[in-house]
């Protein structure tokens, strides 16, 4: 069994923020829950995360993520309050009433290293566990360790001595491996020791370092890359752990056969799914559970956000949020879709067009100057230039509803609620309030009238004399 306990107390006052540190944004997720979807291959059976700065914010923001997504797998949250904090060693502390009795070990994150990878915790609790080990350490190899403690091992990787940088020797500076701060203890090893920590440092704090020096044995284990144990104390480490992240991302899509034309100017969430063959442009910016399929080209200058982009699709300039668009379509440029947009196989979406909550079939085309709002089209349509459908009459929002085949004219303007059945043809500048059959011509405007040799009373267009 495994308990996974998430250290997310502290305020980070250099983050000059009233949020807590934990909640700030990394990507699409906050660092906390990064941290949390860090353990899913360890698949704990606790997961106690240990608040106290605005802990109430912590914990409703982390219910929130947590009911939006499937976790019918994964054990329910446990929140502890940290009133004081007193260290790292105080905080695990308060673990102790609440794991009286579990028998397994205890994996111990900070809320506040967001970009451990699961195969680098999943290797940690493994090699913990298969060594029998009292506790193991997830150390790391710095180019420039300078700052930090130093771990030192034998052949085997057993830790000796941890050695602050103040009280290394010039020959014990040279060794890079340092102490990440991540943990997997034995528990009940681990909970004998907690009651015996004390504050005596200049901090007056409680460090959780100091009970593996009680433990028997501890190992260290190295992490990959060193990058991923970048603890966020400030903006610019926040910054750094992006350019990381977005390293990563760009290259593992690189690596399956997607053609970044400009990884520096693009930005790709690490909850992105793309297809080989698929062609990103510069200035493009790919969010949130989004999906690409082969052969579509997005961008130049596009953002995708939680929608899905069919096979062979081209994006050009435009926006598509919460939506979904079929195989073949073509959207841009500067179209704007969102509100759960449907567009089917094969469609032209053009300059200036915004669709919203509306359904489009196959074939059908808005090429420019239009609104579609909570419209249903059918097939084959071509929605001409300065379509509106008027879908919000000052209080509620009203359906149009378009049949296959059927053509609008130049500035139309649909008054919601309508229907217009198929191959109906609305002539130029109509504004449409009745529903219209099949097979219907509908003109619905004003004739237009010529007076000859008509124009203003000269007397009434003379202008003021300057005084």
């Amino acid at each position: 069994m495994v308990a996974v306990a998430i250290l997310a107390a502290g305020r980070g006052t250099r983050m000059k923020s009233d949020l807590p540190k934990v909640l700030h944004q990394l990507g699409d997720r906050t660092l906390v829950q990064r941290v949390i979807d860090s353990c899913v291959r360890v698949q704990p059976n606790r997961r106690l995360v240990i608040v106290g700065y605005r802990g109430d914010l912590v914990q409703e923001s982390l219910l929130k993520s947590q009911n939006s997504e499937d976790q019918a797998t994964d054990s329910p949250l446990e929140f502890i309050e940290q009133t004081e904090q007193l260290g790292t060693g105080h905080a695990v502390q308060q673990l102790l009433p609440h794991l009286k009795g579990f028998s397994g070990d205890l994996l111990v994150l900070n809320g506040d290293v967001p970009l451990l990878r699961p195969h680098t915790l999943e290797e940690l609790v493994k090699i913990h566990q298969q060594q029998g080990n009292a506790a193991t350490i997830l150390t790391a190899h710095l180019p420039n360790p300078k700052g930090y403690g130093r771990v030192f091992c034998d052949s085997k990787n057993i830790v000796s001595q941890i050695v602050e940088e103040r009280d290394c020797t010039n020959a014990q500076r040279q060794n890079s491996r340092i102490n990440a701060g991540i943990y997997c203890f034995n528990w009940p090893q681990l909970e004998k020791i907690l009651p015996q920590l004390k504050a005596e440092n200049d901090q007056q704090e409680y460090y959780l370092t100091d009970a593996v020096f009680f433990l028997n044995p501890v190992m260290a284990v190295d992490v990959e890359d060193f990058r991923e144990i970048i603890g966020i104390n400030n903006r610019k480490h926040l910054t750094t752990a992006y350019q990381v992240l977005q390293e990563w991302v760009k290259d593992e899509w690189m690596a399956e056969g997607v053609t970044l034309l400009d990884p520096a100017s693009i930005t790709i969430d690490d909850t992105v799914q793309l297809e080989p063959d698929v062609v990103i442009e510069p200035q493009t910016h790919l969010r949130g559970n989004t999906t690409v399929k082969t052969g579509s080209r997005i961008g130049p200058g596009s953002l995708i956000e939680n929608s899905q982009i069919g096979k062979n699709v081209t994006v050009l300039f435009s926006v598509v949020s919460d939506s979904i668009v079929a195989d073949g379509t073509r959207i841009g440029p500067y179209a704007h879709l969102r509100g759960h947009a449907e567009v089917g196989e094969n469609c032209r979406i053009g300059n200036f067009v915004e669709l919203k909550k509306t359904q489009l079939g196959d074939r059908t085309n808005v090429s420019h100057l239009s609104y579609l709002g909570d419209a249903t089209v059918g097939n084959k349509v071509n929605i001409g230039a300065g379509t509106i459908t008027a879908n919000y009459d000052g209080v509620n929002k009203h359906k149009t509803n378009i049949g296959d085949r059927t053509k609008t004219g130049s500035n139309s303007v649909l008054v919601a609620p309508l229907t217009l059945g198929e191959d109906v043809t609305v002539a130029a500048g109509s504004t449409v309030t009745e529903d219209v059959p099949d097979d219907s011509l509908v003109i619905a405007r004003e004739r237009q009238v010529v007076k000859p040799g008509w124009r203003m009373n000269a007397e009434k267009t003379e202008q003021p004399k300057a005084e």
